[in-house]
């Protein structure tokens, strides 16, 4: 038994592997990542050299790999994390996320799909594509709007969102159109460990860490809802064992939370856990910036068909979650210091 991994060296994809070998030990992971900036193998090190584990580095545009990969070991699965996933980068150069999350998903479609049409009966009903997408296809949210639901009209206010839309529309249609065995998830902001240091967070953890400005976007009012990267690595896992196929389910933390919030609770955690040498609050490094273009300002998740459908809820509260994750980041502080170099 194996599944393939798309990504698996990014973010959400690294730390997916991780609880997937926890819940499944006997079955084998190839992971397939293109290893652009946001994509580290070290963040898999201590996986390199275990006998279920096997790193590919390639694109999922590339049509013959992909034919290549899955005719050699006949995964059970695809879980598709692969994508370009920063706004700012996506105002600035759109083309690559055309390429990566339109085309390379389709790419991903097509050589899946002939996969699938050759597997034995048995087999081919088994088979799942999961598709792992984001709220931000839904648009902005007004302070009084109810919560997204899996039948909110599309929306999408950035290149990024718009190009994660145009893969979500595709992955659809090969299920309307081909019976192709899909799932689809749209989430809310991640965080947590092994996070690459452009988001939210992260950023600011390590500028504070070098007591450098904490750059808050406008007035840091904008909303987001904050979901642990382990509770949604198991929703994932829930979906791909128990999802209908066809069907999307949306994973969110129910944590909705202002910018400036999020990084003034950070800032209290790194006060008490690793305080400054001046003693001074590390709230005093928080700085407001010229507000990115378009800038969304309200995302926010209703997660109840995940609930009562799949008996999904998440762990962690932001508050729990967010001591964890910057814990894990004191604690690692060499995967910060990483990227200084680059």
């Amino acid at each position: 038994m194996a599944v393939l991994v798309t990504g698996g060296a990014g973010f959400i994809g690294s730390n997916f592997i991780r609880v997937f070998h926890e819940i499944h030990p006997n079955e084998n992971i190839i992971n397939l990542d293109k290893l652009t900036y946001a994509g580290r193998k070290e963040n898999l090190k201590d996986y390199e050299e275990k006998i279920f584990y096997q790193f590919i580095k390639g694109d999922i545009c590339d049509s013959g790999l992909l034919s290549e990969l899955l005719l050699t070991y006949k995964p059970r699965a695809i879980i598709h994390f692969a994508a370009e996933s920063h706004v700012d980068r996506s105002i600035a150069n759109p083309e690559s996320f055309v390429l990566t999350n339109v085309l390379g998903t389709f790419s991903l479609l097509e050589e899946s799909k002939k996969y699938w049409t050759q597997l034995m009966p048995k087999e081919a009903e088994a088979f799942r594509f999961l598709h792992v997408s984001t709220d931000e296809v839904y648009g902005t949210l007004e302070l009084d709007s109810p919560p997204f639901t899996e039948t909110t009209n599309y929306q999408p206010n950035s290149p990024y969102s718009a190009s994660k839309a145009s893969s979500d529309h595709f992955v659809r249609a090969y299920f309307h159109t081909y019976q192709f065995p899909v799932l689809t998830t749209n989430c809310s902001n991640n965080y947590g460990p092994y996070q690459y240091p452009e988001k939210l967070i992260p950023l600011c953890l390590s500028r504070a860490l070098e007591e450098k400005p904490l750059p808050i976007y406008g007035d840091g009012a904008q909303i987001r809802d904050w979901l642990f990267v382990e509770d949604h690595c198991l929703a994932i896992l829930k979906v791909l064992d128990q999802g209908k196929c066809g069907e999307t389910y949306n994973i969110g933390g129910w944590n909705e939370k202002k910018n400036l919030d999020v990084i003034t609770t950070l800032c209290e955690h790194l006060d008490e856990l690793k305080p400054r040498g001046d003693k001074k609050s590390y709230k005093d490094l928080i700085t407001f910036v010229k507000d990115r273009p378009g800038h969304d300002r309200r995302y926010a998740i209703n997660a109840n068909k995940i609930k009562n459908e799949i008996g999904w809820t998440p762990k962690e509260t932001f508050e729990t979650g967010l001591l964890k994750t910057v814990k894990w980041y004191l604690e690692n502080e060499n995967f910060l210091n990483s990227f200084k170099k680059n």
